[in-house]
Parts: structure tokens; sequence; C-alpha cells
């Protein structure tokens, strides 16, 4: 049992780190069995010799952070926790990276992982940038982001969202309506991110001028885009040949993010994911990055990358061929 003091300058950076009714706190002294308490413009840490080295790195980490201007909530908490333990805390300063974006409602928006800074940093010195990773690790949130900042910025004329229109397992049927109504449920999570970034009422008005377009991948056949950011959601979910005719889309001046996860591919059995090919034939390829962002860059509820660790564990142990069910020939039972 040993006690490590350290000592605070401003009492309003401690305040930010310990978190509102102290639950940052909380977090680290439930994870590393340690009692933390600030007195006399210090923080005391008690406990087992190892788990308070480790508790006095994360807090004078989070301190770092505060005294930079950064907002510390539970998933900074738990993420430099992880950095710690597994002895990366030289790379915490690297979270204090630059505002993205700055949402209608005026929050800013930043990366809150390494890899997540290195997907925004892609974005910015790339002309092609394929996101590859799990649920939750801000893909499609970080590059609609960087699309507004640059059209803000006027290095593009227009933002062009898109995705493959393909049932999430599921059989819609046929919807009603005009093509727009038809597309909606398919572009609903690139509409969030929009309404969020420039609010419904810019929205509209940039969707009615022209420079917001939101449509299925098909429609963007035959077409040439110059001086556009386009984003291609649920990448994962193109044919080999889709994927070779959007790549082939590119114009003079625009930039694009590709974005998927491999781990959810929605496609017939006997369908190979675009995706998949372009990862390895865009391969050292000039100008294109691809970023893999893992379990650690899950942004979204705790819970989500225990169950994307848990799934991960599972499909080790039961390859996906050893999943399918006994008794099938190319998706009809015998």
């Amino acid at each position: 049992m040993i006690e490590r003091t350290i000592e605070v300058e401003r009492m309003e950076h401690v305040i930010s780190v310990f978190g509102s009714f102290d639950q940052n706190l909380r977090i680290i002294e439930n994870e590393l069995e340690v009692k933390v308490l600030d007195r006399d413009n210090k923080i005391h840490i008690c406990g087992d010799a190892e788990n308070v080295m480790i508790a006095e790195k994360a807090i004078n980490g989070l301190l770092t952070l505060a005294m930079r201007g950064e907002n510390i909530d539970a998933q900074n908490v738990r993420y430099i926790l992880k950095l710690v333990t597994e002895g990366k805390e030289s790379k915490i300063d690297e979270l204090a990276s630059d505002v993205v974006c700055i949402t209608a409602k005026g929050k800013p928006v930043k990366a809150k992982t390494l890899g997540q800074k290195s997907y925004c940093d892609a974005i910015s010195n790339n002309t092609i940038t394929l996101g590859i990773g799990p649920a939750g690790t801000g893909k499609t949130y970080l590059a609609v982001a960087a699309a507004v900042a640059a059209f803000r910025a006027e290095q593009v004329n227009r933002i062009i969202l898109t995705r493959p229109a393909v049932e999430a397992g599921e059989r819609l049927g046929f919807l009603p309506g005009d093509l727009q109504s038809k597309v909606d449920p398919y572009l609903r999570p690139l509409y969030d991110a929009l309404f969020d970034m420039l609010g419904a009422d810019t929205y509209q008005k940039y969707l009615e001028r022209g420079n917001i377009e939101v449509a299925p991948l098909a429609y963007m056949r035959g077409r040439t885009l110059d001086d556009s950011f386009i984003i291609l959601d649920e990448a994962q979910n193109t044919s080999r040949e889709q994927m070779k005719m959007f790549l082939t889309r590119i114009g003079f001046g625009s930039k694009v993010v590709i974005t998927g996860d491999i781990t959810q591919i929605d496609l017939p059995d006997d369908k190979v994911s675009g995706l998949k090919v372009a990862m390895k034939v865009l391969e050292g390829i000039e100008d294109i990055s691809i970023c893999r962002l893992t379990g650690a860059d899950v942004v979204r509820h705790q819970l989500v990358q225990k169950i994307i660790e848990a799934y991960e564990v599972y499909d080790k142990k039961n390859p996906p061929e050893a999943q399918k069910p006994k008794g099938t020939y190319k998706g009809k039972k015998q």
C-alpha cells in the first residue's frame, strides 16, 4: 500500500478531470481499486503500488488534456486508462487534436481516439480515404464533419453523400412515395449527421440549391464529380463492379471518403464485397489512405465496445463457414 501525490496549479482542471459529481473519479477508483482525494491543491492516490502508478499517469494525462481545454468525459477516462495500461501514455498528448467542424449548436467536433485522429489526418492529406472499422467508431460522423468543414471553407462546391441500397438482413418490400421517400430509410444515418452539423433549415436550403446531394449509389453511374466532397457510406455492401464504378467518378478538385465495416456485410453469400477487393487493389497507391479503426476507437456506449470484442472472440472460435446452417445450398434449403 503506497501513496502518491500530484500537485495542481488550478482547481478548475481538477474539477474537469473528476467530472460532475466525481463520476470520472469513480471510474478510475473502481477500475484500479485505488482511493483518490484532492486536498491542499494536491491529488492524493492510495492503493497497491502498480495500480497507483497507473492512476498517477492517467490523471496526469487527463490534467494535460484539461489544461488544453479538452472536455473530459467517461469515454476519455476509460480510453486513457487503456492507453496507460498498454504503456502508451506518451501518446496522450496527441489526443488534444484540432477541431474538425463546429455543429449547428456550436459544439466542436474532434477526434476522440488515436485511431480517429489518424483517420481525420488521412482525410485532410489524401484525395481518397478508406475508413474501415466497427460500429461506433465515428467513421460516418467524422467524414460528414470534414465534408461540412471543407464546404464552409469553400474548398469544394458541394457535398455528395451516397450508399448502396441494401437491406440489413431484412426485406422491406416496396416502399411508398417518390424516389426521395424510397431512398430515405437507407440514407437516414447520413441525414442525421448533416442535420447535426448544419441544422435542419440550413440543410434544406443547401439541398434545394444543389449544394448537397444525397442519393443511392446506383445514381452515380455515368457522372464525373468535380469540386465535390463525396462520401460513400456502408461500402461493405457494394459489389466489386459498383466500387470500381464509384472510384472512377472522381473529378478534379474532389475529395472522397469511403466508410465501411467488413464484419457487417449484408450481401448474398455468393457476392464479393467491393470494399474488401478495394482494400487489396488500392493498397500502396499514392494519395490513397486506408485507415483501420478498431474496437478501441468506439465512442458510443461502453457496452458497444464490449459487444464488438465479444463477437470478435466468438468469430475466432467459430469461423463464418462453420456458422452457416447445414442443409443449405446457394441460400436455398434442401
